[in-house]
């Protein structure tokens, strides 16, 4: 079973009683991640399913090949008919065009041939496959659930999803690490060379739920110790300290208690609205920040604030909730982002925009707090983020994490990346009628 965002009320696509527990077999995979490559229609929906020589093939996928579109003009000029617009599909056909004999050399044969992040969980005649990029960008990890000598083996993108349906942990899957279970039990395959591990920072700093444990390390108490460092950096004379819900709030704890400052609930979320970063289109973004937070105008009237958020990508919440306060009497609005400036897309699975359209990539901290009309704004330093996340401060001298999205340091070769900085897509279906 593969998630992202495991059981989030929004996300829900099917009901257990209604659904699942209707479903026949003794194994399954699932998926919940929004779509970061291909249009968001039904036919991209994973798991995606095909009938290979070997059996059905169901394949889900946490992540970005960033060579997609060159391997399928490739599978395409020689035969291979597409179903999607998904860079998984990718995956499906190398597979079965492998020259590989078995199964599991076929999927390691595919994988050889991607770029790019990926976690995988496949299920296959033969049992199931779970996969993680040789550079671990992407998480994935095993857990158990049942009692002792009937365990069924679990396999999900957080640890928060086994706490959910009761699991244990057991560990997480090694970059470049292969796991196969079946009736014999599980194996541990390493098919790759091994490559010094670049897990994604973003994890930490927004993606990962604050209640799992990623790469050892609960996200929570690195949240924390970020706004830690956030406020040995940039701190600032205020009367409040206030999270902007939910992402901002475990920094802003620490934020608070590094610097003395009350932290308060300053905004109100709505937990009935999804994430605004995502949805197209800046009206549409404007209402839904409207719709998702409130200012709480009893606490800030007249009072100094400091606003802590994760980061800033288009800029869009930051003005409209920097506006907020205002409008519900701050004296003064200071802006604290726990994470470096924005200046590049990301090609590994975090849905950012072009690079054209970030924020951060074409203004300076002083040029954006003018575009956001913050009395104050500062960012984290990436150094202060390596050394929230207990690892050596030096970055330049030591990158142990992908953090490209802040630095344009890509750990890997970007092939589809085209002249907007943006990985190249195919057109849909109805742009290649017309």
């Amino acid at each position: 079973m593969l998630t992202t965002n495991p059981f989030d009320p929004a996300d829900r696509n099917f009901d257990q009683d209604d659904v699942i527990r209707q479903l026949p077999g003794e194994a399954a995979c699932g998926h919940v991640r929004y779509s970061t490559t291909g249009e968001s229609g039904l036919r991209n929906v994973q798991p995606l399913y095909a009938d290979l020589e070997s059996g059905g093939f169901a394949i889900t996928h946490n992540g970005n090949i960033s060579n997609s579109l060159t391997l399928r003009r490739d599978l395409v000029k020689h035969g291979s008919i597409f179903q999607s617009t998904s860079d998984t599909e990718t995956i499906i056909h190398l597979v079965a065009t492998s020259s590989y004999k078995t199964l599991l050399d076929k999927v390691i044969d595919a994988l050889k041939q991607v770029e790019g992040a990926y976690s995988l969980v496949c299920l296959t005649s033969q049992g199931m496959i779970g996969c993680r990029d040789p550079l671990g960008i992407r998480p994935l990890v095993m857990g158990k659930m049942g009692p002792e000598g009937d365990q069924a083996t679990i396999l999900a993108s957080e640890t928060v999803a086994l706490d959910v349906i009761g699991a244990e942990f057991v560990r997480q899957v090694d970059p470049g690490e292969l796991i196969v279970v079946n009736d014999e039990g599980i194996a541990s395959h390493r098919p790759f060379a091994p490559h010094a591990p670049r897990p994604c920072i973003f994890e930490h700093v927004y993606f990962s739920r604050p209640d799992s444990i990623v790469d050892g390390q609960s996200v929570y108490s690195v949240r924390k110790e970020i706004g830690a460092e956030l406020a040995r950096e940039n701190p600032v004379e205020a009367d409040l300290v206030i999270p902007v819900p939910d992402s901002g709030t475990p920094a802003a704890i620490g934020y608070a208690q590094q610097s003395g400052i009350p932290f308060e609930l300053g905004i109100i979320r709505s937990h009935y609205v999804g994430r605004t970063f995502i949805q197209p289109g800046d009206r549409v973004r404007h209402l839904g920040v409207k719709l998702k937070h409130n200012a709480n105008r009893a606490l800030i009237d007249g009072k100094r604030v400091v606003l802590i958020d994760d980061s800033i990508v288009r800029g869009t919440t930051s003005t409209k909730i920097v506006e907020m306060m205002r409008e519900a009497g701050a004296t003064e609005v200071h802006m604290r982002i726990a994470s470096p400036p924005t200046t590049h897309s990301c090609f590994y699975g975090v849905d950012t925009p072009e690079r054209d359209k970030l924020l951060a990539s074409s203004r300076n901290v002083e040029e954006m707090r003018q575009f956001i009309e913050a009395d104050s704004l500062a960012f984290l330093s990436i150094d202060g983020l390596y050394r929230a996340l207990g690892e050596d401060g030096r970055r330049e001298q030591n990158p142990q994490r992908c953090d490209a999205c802040f630095s344009g340091d890509y750990p890997t070769s970007l092939t589809d990346k085209d002249s907007r900085g943006k990985i190249a897509e195919l057109p849909l279906l109805a742009e290649r009628v017309t």
